[in-house]
């Protein structure tokens, strides 16, 4: 297999991952041929699985306008994968000059490619770690560098936490992180769940097995309620947990109502902490 020239030396390009999936549904040009193959298999039990991405996305775009409209400048991205159109720090800093974006993601593509993308703005940061390590994160020279924890910060968590085990504890890993932001802090999440899925319970767990088996990654699907515990010393700000169309729709209410039926495969919230 002929590794590309953007492709840091050292990766294993034979096995899929999980960013570069994400990466191709969005319609991103940093995958591999064995990304393209695990999501096309995943495709062919859950098809629409490229509009949840997208609808993922762009609750992303309403949530960090959001978060600069309550007056945040701040952003702490984990689970990040591959910079595509619309990311946070385009949002972002469009929205408020001099907005500060610490990206973190422990897949050396989206890494590299994060730097690369993100070179010369020196309101942004790039850290290669995981989830599952918040004392790592919240001890790196780049948040340190970069945010100022004692002023409120948006922490995203973006379609990460379901490919989080419950034996890895995410709730303990979310429950650290969020100690050490400031009151007024945001925590944006989006997470995967069989409630609202369009298709049969077979079908799901067959997408579900391809990601454990080919990805080598699982893909936890959480209750509204298990997703809710992720809020612990927030305040839900309205609508509440609710499905990716009905979070502020730009169009209320018709965008909700004409919205593609997987994109209420999931659950997506902001709270704020007090």
């Amino acid at each position: 297999m002929e590794r590309p020239a953007w492709a840091p030396r050292g990766i294993d390009i034979t096995v899929p991952s999980v960013s570069r999936i994400y990466d191709y549904y969005l319609g991103g040009s940093h995958n591999f041929e064995v990304d393209r193959e695990a999501a096309r298999k995943a495709m062919e039990f859950m098809p629409g699985l490229p509009k949840i991405m997208q609808a993922n996305r762009a609750f992303m775009r309403r949530a960090v306008r959001y978060a600069t409209d309550q007056g945040v400048s701040q952003f702490l991205d984990i689970g990040s994968g591959i910079p595509t159109f619309g990311n946070v720090h385009e949002v972002a800093q469009r929205a408020r000059a001099g907005a500060r974006v610490v990206y973190v993601d422990h897949d050396p593509v989206a890494v590299a490619h994060s730097r690369a993308v993100l070179d010369g703005n020196p309101d942004t940061a790039v850290l290669a770690a995981d989830l599952r390590g918040p004392r790592e994160i919240l001890q790196s020279a780049e948040v340190g560098e970069l945010l100022d924890l004692d002023r409120p910060v948006a922490l995203l968590l973006v379609a990460v936490l379901h490919f989080i085990e419950d034996a890895d504890d995410p709730y303990g890993a979310v429950a650290e992180l969020s100690e050490a932001l400031a009151p007024g802090s945001l925590l944006i999440v989006t997470h995967a769940s069989m409630e609202g899925m369009p298709i049969s319970t077979e079908a799901a767990d067959g997408a579900v097995d391809v990601y454990r088996n080919d990805v080598r990654n699982p893909l936890i699907m959480r209750s509204r309620d298990e997703v809710g515990r992720f809020f612990k010393g927030y305040e839900v700000v309205d609508p509440g947990i609710v499905p990716m169309p009905v979070w502020r729709p730009e169009n209320a209410p018709q965008d909700a109502e004409e919205a593609d039926p997987y994109t209420f495969a999931g659950y997506v919230g902001v709270g704020r902490k007090a």
